[in-house]
């Protein structure tokens, strides 16, 4: 680390200096890179599904002179990277591709990515900066509880944390008991995968008598799906660490598009990389900072397979100022749901997310749940199981009924839905090494 400081007087890291760039360099820049990286997709995709759409709309590569002219791009949605499958949307030919990825994906095909040896640099370079800014740095043990393979996130974080010049311990997901002898003998300092293993980390950490608040640990980074700031409260409390938001996903770059620093207030975007825009989700208008809709990211850099304003789905808003850390990168809010995740009970729109919040609000409940939808007579019907913790198992009827009807007071206080609640034993719900599978549609069965 320097003497030289930001403005909130924090250590300025010499390998970050792009975050801190004058905000009129990186508008400059950003222009520069969004002309090329259009240039690129419209002459460069197999299938020329850019160039139709932005002959369609009577605009050039050449059009684009500013960052205002963004608007007059058509957007790019996962469905294109479906009907184009596999390779239709890269620009270049398969020899100067050196990496592919793909995304798990609920139906169907994965959505598949490519990486040239330079994408896979700026990847690498957007997560080590993410953890700079998270206040890692050389000395930390980081354990990368992601998955490795096709899956973005293990490899994304591992480049990262090699970048950085951390020690790296690629554990990948599954095998609990390891995940938690490594985070104890190798000394292990911040962990990095989804939030909902980590509760079971911890959980099973219990079980073998071992006390994280004890290990080296001090940090997590967590995404790849979407927690609530009751998740944070729980995780923080429980095993002492600061749990860190962290925003990637494949089809852009993987884990590294945006990061919460230490102020935890809001994600930077690595807007160098890729450049956010807010739209509602229903006109395509872009929206202003502060107004809450769906995230369309443009990757400025990208040379294998560069997307155009890419509709994410998530939901956030680019928030107003700058933060206190002295980065000039905007921030987004944390991202609790997806226009996609959206459950529809009885006409009303409902997000797990929600429901997360409201079961953290009682004491005695456990970070581990999951909604049942079925359909009866016609009308939809919405279950939420959810596991007491062991301390409670042994209260009284009458006291476990009155935890029923404050659980469902909560939910309905937040959703307004009636639901169904029923409380299930301690580890009586399935656990997951990677993404939390939180609903069970049984309504078209």
């Amino acid at each position: 680390m320097h003497s030289k400081n930001g403005e909130a007087g924090r250590p300025f890291h010499p390998a970050s200096a792009m975050d801190y760039l004058p905000e009129p360099l990186l508008r400059k820049l950003q222009v520069q890179r969004l002309a090329e990286s259009v240039s690129r997709a419209y002459h460069g995709q197999r299938c020329g599904l850019l160039k139709k759409r932005m002959d369609e709309a009577g605009v050039k590569p050449e059009d684009v002179k500013s960052l205002e002219d963004i608007r007059r791009l058509p957007f790019s949605t996962k469905a294109d990277l479906r009907d184009t499958y596999p390779y239709g949307l890269f620009t270049l030919p398969d020899r100067e591709v050196v990496r592919i990825h793909a995304s798990s994906g609920t139906t169907g095909k994965p959505i598949v990515v490519g990486y040239t040896q330079s994408d896979v640099e700026v990847w690498a370079d957007a997560m080590r900066r993410g953890m700079i800014a998270c206040g890692l740095g050389d000395e930390d043990v980081i354990q990368v509880s992601y998955g490795y393979g096709l899956f973005t996130g293990g490899l994304g974080a591992h480049y990262g944390g090699e970048r950085l010049g951390a020690m790296v311990i690629p554990t990948s997901g599954g095998n609990t008991e390891r995940q938690v002898m490594v985070m104890q003998d190798f000394g292990v300092t911040a962990i990095c995968c989804t939030p909902s293993y980590f509760a079971h980390i911890a959980e099973k950490a219990a079980d073998y008598g071992v006390d994280i608040r004890k290990t080296r640990l001090k940090k997590g980074l967590f995404g790849a799906e979407p927690w609530s700031d009751a998740m944070r409260r729980h995780l923080e409390e429980t095993t002492g660490i600061q749990a860190q938001d962290l925003y990637g996903l494949s089809e852009i770059s993987g884990p590294g598009v945006a990061i919460e620093c230490l102020e935890q207030d809001g994600l930077h975007v690595f807007e160098d990389y890729f450049y956010p825009e807010i739209i509602d989700a229903e006109t395509l208008e872009p929206l202003p900072d502060g107004e809450e809709g769906e995230l369309v990211i443009t990757t400025l850099c990208k040379e294998a397979m560069p997307l155009i304003r890419y509709r994410t789905r998530d939901i956030t808003a680019i928030m107003p100022g700058r933060c206190s850390c002295g980065r000039v990168l905007r921030r987004i809010r944390r991202i609790g749901r997806r226009s996609d995740d959206m459950m529809i009970i009885r006409g009303v729109n409902v997000f797990p997310s929600q429901i997360e919040t409201a079961l953290l609000r009682i004491r005695g409940l456990s970070p581990n749940y999951q909604i049942v939808l079925t359909r009866e007579a016609g009308l939809d019907q919405m279950e939420v199981r959810v596991e007491i913790t062991p301390n409670i198992l042994g209260d009284r009827i009458m006291e476990l009924e009155g935890m029923l009807g404050e659980i469902g007071h909560s939910i309905l206080s937040i959703t307004g839905i009636h639901a169904k609640v029923t409380l299930a034993e301690p580890k009586s719900i399935a656990r997951s090494e990677g993404k939390a599978k939180r609903v069970v549609d049984r309504r078209v069965i």
